[in-house]
């Protein structure tokens, strides 16, 4: 019986195995950027999942020795994921029962407009100047039913129907991502010590050892902004919302958590405290919006001078310079995710200009 012949396979001569590797690079690119083209709707949610992945890291992995996974390391994820959620869903719970409350409040108040008109409010008496004209501007445009009338009926049915149309589109567009964000977050707790080990036999293959020392100070970079900003940001609002509650600031704990919100970002908490200050100078609480502002001023300069340099800085071994520059550009570029990637990134940066150039003494 006649075998067919096997063909003779030889070892590929230099310009042909350069050509095979130019081929295997063009389609590990066009593979790459085909990928991120079909995820590119989800990115923001998987880096939203990678970031909280690596900021509850130590907390996971400090659960998980108290706590050894079992078989199917279903549990102690889901029980993560799940805080996570809470995290992020109460605070929304709560405004939107505040909001039912007050729906009532607000109904009435655009019926005694259009009734009544809007009244004159007595900050504008208290005026040190220019108070006669803005009373008399306030009476001859506002005060009266004829006006309020017309400013409600600017907003008409189609306007409302539109807004509230993408609205809706925008809160299930919001929903979807949040809930994939969490699927992901969950598969990244489950398989993190697995993930955790490919990426660093990727980043010492792709880049060598210097690969590896990237990647870990870009986490450590994640963890010292979480510590800075979030952190930083929470204890500027529980200070500043007992503030408000002791200076009759309306609704201190709506306000206090929106002071914690804007805190994150650099030079955002004077905004929020900026607006209790003139709630009380609405009401005629002069001295109270001047403790408000005083209080503020000194918590953030305290946060923004001292605390977050000291745990940023010092965790990602940063001049505090290139990580406010980080901070804003991120802001600036990616919205609320470019509070973490631009720190991440100014990181990597500072440390292969510092393997370049051989500088080993930090800068001030």
């Amino acid at each position: 019986m006649d075998t067919i012949p096997r063909p003779v396979i030889t070892p590929a001569d230099p310009p042909r195995a350069r050509g095979q590797g130019v081929a295997r690079v063009l389609l590990v690119v066009a593979l790459a950027a085909l990928g991120l083209w079909i995820l590119r709707a989800f990115l923001p949610a998987l880096a939203w999942a990678l970031i909280l992945a690596i900021a509850l890291g130590p907390l996971y992995a400090r659960a998980e020795r108290r706590w050894p996974p079992g078989r199917h390391n279903v549990l102690l994820p889901a029980l993560f994921t799940l805080a996570v959620a809470l995290v992020f869903l109460a605070p929304l719970a709560l405004l939107a029962v505040q909001a039912a409350r007050e729906a009532h409040d607000v109904l009435e108040l655009a019926r005694g407009l259009e009734r009544d008109g809007l009244p004159v409010p007595d900050v504008l008496t208290r005026l040190p100047f220019l108070s006669a004209q803005a009373v008399a501007w306030w009476q001859a445009n506002l005060a009266h039913p004829a006006a309020g009338s017309e400013l409600l009926h600017r907003f008409d049915n189609g306007s409302v129907i539109d807004l509230s149309r993408n609205l809706g589109k925008q809160i299930v567009h919001r929903s979807v991502l949040f809930g994939f964000c969490l699927v992901a977050l969950f598969f990244l707790f489950r398989e993190r010590e697995a993930l955790a080990a490919q990426a660093l036999v990727a980043a010492d293959r792709l880049f060598g050892p210097r690969g590896e020392r990237v990647g870990r100070q870009m986490v450590a970079s994640v963890h010292g902004t979480v510590d800075g900003l979030v952190l930083v940001g929470l204890g500027e609002g529980a200070i500043l919302g007992v503030v408000y509650f002791f200076a009759g600031v309306p609704h201190p704990v709506l306000l206090g958590a929106l002071t914690a919100v804007a805190a994150t970002i650099p030079f955002g908490a004077p905004l929020v405290f900026g607006l209790a200050a003139v709630l009380l100078l609405a009401a005629g609480s002069t001295g109270a919006a001047i403790v408000v502002v005083a209080a503020g001023i000194v918590v953030t300069f305290v946060a923004d001078h001292f605390v977050r340099p000291a745990l940023i800085g010092g965790t990602t071994k940063l001049p505090f310079l290139w990580v406010l520059l980080g901070i804003l550009g991120g802001v600036e570029s990616f919205g609320l995710l470019g509070l973490f990637l631009g720190p991440a990134v100014m990181a990597a940066l500072v440390l292969l200009w510092r393997d370049f150039t051989g500088a080993t003494r930090e800068p001030a």
